[in-house]
């Protein structure tokens, strides 16, 4: 049960540090594009949630290894985090994916 609450805590660390990166790269091009002040705006915006979905991701990966039952509850805060994460980069990707 250890392993499966470390390795579901990690996947949602992962997707929580992938949320993080891209508001990084994104808010950083912004800054440097004439007229991404919006964009900039968003991404200040969107902060909190990359950052409340990281500390449970974190919070998660503490309980893995313990009894029984906060390996169970890691798995569920982990795997939670990790699809909040999941789609809060979805939803940002779509609100600025270009036509290719």
């Amino acid at each position: 049960m250890d392993l499966i609450a470390y390795v579901v805590a990690v996947v949602g660390l992962l997707a929580a540090l992938a949320h993080d990166g891209y508001l990084a790269m994104l808010g950083s091009a912004a800054r440097k594009r004439a007229g991404g002040a919006p964009i900039a705006q968003y991404v200040r915006g969107r902060w909190p949630v990359a950052g409340v979905t990281t500390v449970v991701a974190l919070l998660a990966l503490w309980m893995a290894g313990g009894s029984a039952f906060s390996d169970v509850l890691a798995i569920v805060v982990g795997a939670g985090s990790g699809m909040a994460a999941t789609r809060a980069l979805q939803a940002t990707k779509e609100r600025f994916r270009t036509g290719g």
